[in-house]
Order: structure tokens, then C-alpha cells, then sequence
């Protein structure tokens, strides 16, 4: 069964599931700030973060990086603390201080031992909630981002990812990078970035994740005090984006000429949301073709033929769209027949069934990722976070474990039959001759 939904009194506390270690505990404050835990007394650390229902997909043309340069700028100091204060405070009692930005959501988090919860708590909330987002600030860490968008483009690895994205949604808030680009990062000025924090960042669109050896009812004490005199008005939560026709995808072919040392290649195409029950099929139908060392692509292409060191397919879902692709690097000369394998593979997969062993390899892959993925506190804030702030209701781990166990051939083979066939984008980016231009691309 899934766990109660999101409706809640303002004020009140209910058990999502759970007695004891593992229980999950929900809290609404005046304002619609959420509060949500997950009780792990067996550890002696605290995970914390701060969800922001806003991420790169929230962009307008004119704003696109705004999020991620936001992320950045909440670190330069607020009211009480400058930004070196902000990195000592954590430093001190040897926490972990962090912050990522999504295609959806935006996140900072600290890890600190159990004791030193209520300082993260103070630090975090302190650079969530009353950020100053000084001129000068802005201004520096403008020189930051630029040199992260030169480093994400020296790697190509990396850009092949953001390229690919792009191929397969075009110039939609889906396609963009989640950096922006040189041009919209220098166009943003300091009164656009604060205007932008204004917006987003209001209690109705943040949720509070704690887990570890923690205490609900002094955590939500802990996040009144640091949040007081935000938490004022009858706003409800902000509901996850559920809704809404699947995001436009327009698959193209992208060839990058770059003098690298390899050849980096994605073919793939549009996955299944995030909501979407298939979602446990195409978890295992991954598995099978690229997920692992025992996986097709990898025995195929590697382990067979030594044609590659790194290659392996993945998925990536959204509220309403999600990416199924599949990644290869290998030498110039070799990239050719490694992308008919590819395209040889993904055709026999979407064809012919998974075998018994594969599917229950399958299984077992994912299974098994997933609950030993949850052993430390910070993958436990996570779950807790983003299933808040992005789903209806948060999955037991069981049902989930039952979910995946539940997934047949005919499922995987339904699944596959209309993923692996719908139209796919190619990305390409390496030292691509004519020669070889015309081998990859036709």
C-alpha cells in the first residue's frame, strides 16, 4: 500500500510508517514549510537538508542558470553569517556542507554527527532563508559558474550528457543545461538573481528532510526557531507537477568534432515519468542491457571484443518525461562498429525477450542497489526529500522491493517494445572526421 497523501492540517504531525527505527514523521508549519523525518537510532550522525520545488526546467530563456547560480550565491553569507563563517561552522564539527541543483528541484544539505543537528539546522535554514545576495557576491560567483561551464565542456563525458538532453528535447526548459550557458549567466543581473530567490524560495515551496539519530518533535522545534518570522500565512504545501501532457521531445542527430582522445557516443530516446508503474520494468529491462558488468552492451562491447572501457545504459525520469539512453567511449576507430553494437543490441532487446536469468539478474540488481543505497542517513534524506517534495506519497521500502519482484517478462518485454522503438537521438563528440562522421551518423 502507499503511504498517506500530502493533506494535513497546518500545524499537525502525522506517522507516514512505522514504530520505531525506520518510522517516518510528517509536520506542517503555518506557511506551508514541511517538515519530514526518518529515525535511525542504530547511527550516530544526522543528515539535514532543505528541498526547493524549483530547478533549471523553471526557467524562463532569459533566467536559464538562475537556479544553479542561485545555488551558489546562497553560500556568500546572509544577515548573521559571511561565507566563511557559513563553511566553518560545518567544517568545525567535521560535517559534510553541499548543495545541487536539478532539472526539477534544488537541494542543500549538511551530515554532521548527532549532537552538532542543531547547528546544521541554524546554518542551513540561515542560508535558505535570509540570504543577502550582496551585488559583490553575485558578481564573484559569476566568475565561478563561468569557470564551471569552460571545466563541464573541457570534459566531455560530461557535456555529451547536457548535448544529449538537448538532441532529444531541443530548446525547451527539459534541453537546456542546468548551467545556462555564457551568454545567460553574464545577462543575469544581481536584481534578477535575488528576484528569482524571492520568488522560489518561500516557505510553500521548501521541504525540510531529517534522518539519522534525531527526534521529530525537536527537529520541528529546531526548524520553527530557525525559520521564525517566515512561517506566517495560510499558504498550503506547493503539490508536486504532476499534471500536465508529456514534455515535447524532437530527437536529432548531434556531432561535435573535438579534438579528445576518444570518441563519446548516447543513442537513446524518451524513458517513462517518474510516477509511472512501468518504471519497475524499464528498471529491469536496464539492468539487462546496460547496468551492469554481466549486462548485454557490456559483455558484448567490453568483456567480447575489448572495444571500450566504459559503457553502460541508464535512465533518467521526470515529472512527466524520462530518458532511457545508452553511453559508450572508445577509441576513434573503433567507434563505428561500437555504435552498431549499440544500435544491434537495443534492436535485439526491444525484439526478443529478456531470458529467465536475465530477469531475475535484473531483479536482483535492483533490489539490491536500492536497500544497500539506504544504509547512511544522507541517502535516507534524500529518499525522504525528493518523495515529499516530487510524489503524491512516499513508498515503503518493501513495497517497493515487492513492486520490483512483481515485474514478468511480459512487462519488460511491453515496456521495451515501446521505449527501445520509439525515434532516438544521437550525440557524438570526439575527434570526428568526414569519413567517420558519415559511419556514426548513417
Amino acid at each position: 500500500m502507499t503511504l498517506p497523501a500530502r493533506a494535513q492540517e497546518p500545524g499537525t504531525t502525522i506517522t507516514i510508517h512505522g514504530e520505531g527505527a525506520g518510522t517516518v514523521r510528517r509536520t506542517v508549519l503555518p506557511g506551508g514549510l514541511r517538515v519530514i523525518t526518518e529515525t535511525m537510532p542504530t547511527v550516530r550522525s544526522a543528515a539535514f537538508g532543505i528541498w526547493s520545488a524549483v530547478g533549471s526546467r523553471d526557467e524562463a530563456p532569459a533566467d536559464a542558470g538562475a537556479s544553479h547560480y542561485l545555488e551558489h550565491v546562497l553560500f556568500k553569507g546572509t544577515r548573521r553569517r559571511s561565507a566563511l563563517e557559513i563553511s566553518a561552522a560545518i567544517d568545525t564539527v567535521g560535517g559534510d556542507l553541499n548543495a545541487f541543483t536539478a532539472k526539477e528541484y534544488t537541494c542543500y544539505y549538511a551530515r554532521v554527527l548527532d549532537s552538532d543537528l542543531p547547528l546544521a539546522v541554524d546554518v542551513v535554514s540561515d542560508m535558505v532563508a535570509a540570504s543577502v545576495n550582496r551585488p559583490e557576491d553575485v558578481e564573484a560567483e559569476r566568475g565561478v559558474i563561468l569557470e564551471e561551464i569552460h571545466m563541464r565542456d573541457d570534459d566531455p563525458g560530461d557535456l555529451i550528457h547536457d548535448e544529449f538532453a538537448t538532441a532529444l528535447y531541443g530548446d525547451t526548459p527539459l534541453g537546456r543545461p542546468i548551467l545556462g550557458t555564457e551568454e545567460s549567466i553574464n545577462a543575469l543581473s544581481r536584481d534578477r538573481v535575488h528576484g528569482y530567490y524571492r520568488e522560489h524560495y518561500v516557505p510553500a515551496n521548501l521541504v525540510v528532510s531529517v534522518a539519522g539519530n534525531i527526534d521529530h518533535d525537536e527537529v520541528v522545534r529546531l526548524v520553527s526557531r530557525a525559520f521564525e518570522g517566515h512561517l506566517t500565512g495560510d499558504a498550503v504545501p506547493t503539490a508536486p507537477r504532476l499534471d500536465g501532457a508529456p514534455a515535447p521531445v524532437d530527437p536529432r542527430t548531434v556531432v561535435i568534432d573535438k579534438d579528445t582522445e576518444q570518441v563519446h557516443i548516447i543513442l537513446g530516446g524518451a524513458g517513462v515519468s517518474r510516477t509511472d508503474d512501468r518504471r519497475f520494468a524499464l528498471g529491469v529491462l536496464n539492468a539487462a542491457l546496460g547496468g551492469g558488468m554481466s549486462s548485454r552492451l557490456f559483455q558484448e562491447i567490453r568483456e567480447k571484443r575489448g572495444l571500450a572501457y566504459s559503457v553502460y545504459s541508464y535512465t533518467a525520469q521526470y515529472a512527466d518525461s524520462g530518458i532511457f539512453g545508452v553511453y559508450a567511449g572508445c577509441q576513434p576507430a573503433k567507434a563505428e562498429e561500437v555504435l552498431s553494437i549499440c544500435r544491434d543490441e537495443v534492436a535485439k532487446a526491444a525484439a526478443e525477450s529478456l531470458t529467465e536469468e536475465e530477469l531475475d539478474r535484473g531483479k536482483g540488481q535492483l533490489r539490491g542497489a536500492m536497500v544497500l543505497g539506504l544504509e547512511d542517513t544522507g541517502s535516507r534524506m534524500s529518499r525522504i526529500g525528493k518523495s515529499e517534495l516530487v510524489y503524491e506519497s512516499l513508498l515503503p521500502v518493501d513495497e517497493v522491493l515487492a513492486r520490483i519482484e512483481a515485474v514478468t517478462l511480459d512487462d519488460v518485454r511491453a515496456v521495451a517494445g515501446e521505449v527501445l522503438t520509439a525515434p532516438r537521438a544521437l550525440t557524438v563528440i570526439g575527434p570526428v572526421g568526414d569519413g567517420l562522421r558519415h559511419g556514426v551518423v548513417g
